[in-house]
């Protein structure tokens, strides 16, 4: 399974992928930082304060081993998925592909419950009804717009959602570095946001449950017909190499503008932090936060239909599979809060990550990347078992 498999052979296909590699990267981009920088900050904040950088640090980590094992697969399942012979390999990739409709269905909620986080903010009207209220309202458009003519226009947004959301977070990533370069100058020290007082069993349960922020690098897995075998690997790879060093570099650099929270911690707190650095960010975060949540709904949407018209062989179609994604999606908008549906979609995705260690156990040629496989596989189930929501 480890990259160092796939390095050694990568370097010998890079040039003939080169060009077609961006291209493939906006998907996993898009998904990465679809949500992940609008709360990563102040969930690590509320859980392990001063000590957010090493837990990003360590989610990091585990999300670049997960990916590890997606880019595994693409390489050594995908050919005996195609072969058919391996009966075992065949089934538990099924199971593995109904275990991701599933974690495509709950992310659909989080991205509409972190949209109406955000706009409902904006006019200081975010109260867990309201949220619920606009959640399931959103998700219902998406799923008429769907059933009456489909979603494949609404594509599009994608590319538009990626841009804004990675011009907005350059902008506040420029924000708060001058914010903590004059704090700096000012005082002669950062100040951290204090340690919340909690057992250091709850610090890491509530940051197992983080792992949904930096979730998208599997959709390379299902890119098939559009990029070849070494684009995927490759745009996987580079995805995160990208996506996972501006996340460390983000909070990093937003801890010290934590503080004017005074330790009071909700799920569009970025919008305060934001215009603790300018005013002039607020407008510009609201809107990147609604387009890139709304597109990657429709696209989770999409994504668990096609998947299971295709696991279902036809029976179920198309149309029968937003309706489906729809009336799920709205019945979790009212299981809890926004932090609650960040801690259900990690185990979702955890889920079916572990589901992925074992369908590459099962093609595995070595002890090394058996082990390797275990590994990952055991972080993932504690992640799926001991994950809590934080708040």
């Amino acid at each position: 399974m480890p990259d160092n498999r796939v390095d050694s052979s990568a370097s010998l296909e890079k040039s003939r992928t080169l060009r077609q590699v961006i291209p493939a990267m906006s998907i996993p981009l898009a998904s990465i930082f679809g949500s992940g920088f609008l709360v990563i900050v102040p969930v690590l904040a509320s859980s392990v304060g001063p000590y957010s950088l090493l837990a990003m640090v360590v989610v990091a980590f585990v999300a670049f081993q997960a990916g590890a094992v997606v880019r595994h697969n693409i390489l050594y399942v995908e050919p005996v998925l195609e072969a058919g012979k391996n009966h075992i390999t065949l089934s538990l990739e099924r199971l593995s592909s109904l275990a991701l409709v599933v974690a495509y269905i709950v992310s659909v909620c989080l991205y509409v419950h972190i949209l109406s986080s955000f706009v409902l903010g904006a006019f200081h009207m975010d109260s867990d009804f309201n949220k619920s209220l606009l959640t399931s309202l959103v998700i219902g458009v998406i799923t008429v717009i769907g059933v009456m003519g489909g979603l494949k226009p609404l594509e599009k947004l994608e590319n538009w959602a990626l841009s804004l959301t990675l011009a907005i977070l350059g902008l506040l990533l420029v924000g708060f570095a001058s914010y903590d370069m004059n704090s700096y100058l000012d005082v002669g020290s950062f100040t951290m946001p204090i340690m919340p007082e909690r057992s250091l069993w709850e610090m890491v349960t509530i940051v197992a449950g983080t792992l949904i922020v930096v979730q998208g690098f599997e959709t390379t897995r299902y890119l098939g017909r559009q990029f070849d075998t070494w684009t995927r690997i490759l745009a996987s790879r580079w995805s995160q190499y990208l996506s996972l060093t501006v996340y460390i570099v983000f909070v990093a650099l937003a801890l010290p503008v934590v503080t004017v929270l005074n330790g009071d911690y909700s799920d569009n707190s970025l919008i305060l932090l934001a215009a603790e650095v300018s005013a002039l960010l607020v407008t510009p975060l609201i809107l990147a936060a609604s387009l890139s949540q709304f597109s990657a709904a429709v696209a989770d949407t999409l994504a668990a239909a096609e998947n299971m018209v295709e696991m279902t062989h036809n029976r179920v179609n198309q149309r029968l599979g937003y309706l489906f994604v729809g009336v799920i999606a709205i019945a979790l908008a009212w299981s809890g809060s926004t932090f609650t549906i960040i801690t259900l979609a990690s185990r979702a995705f955890a889920f079916y990550y572990f589901l992925q260690c074992i369908v590459g156990f099962t093609v595995c040629e070595s002890h090394c990347e058996r082990a390797r496989l275990s590994f990952v596989a055991l972080a993932l189930l504690f992640v799926l078992i001991f994950a809590v929501p934080a708040g």
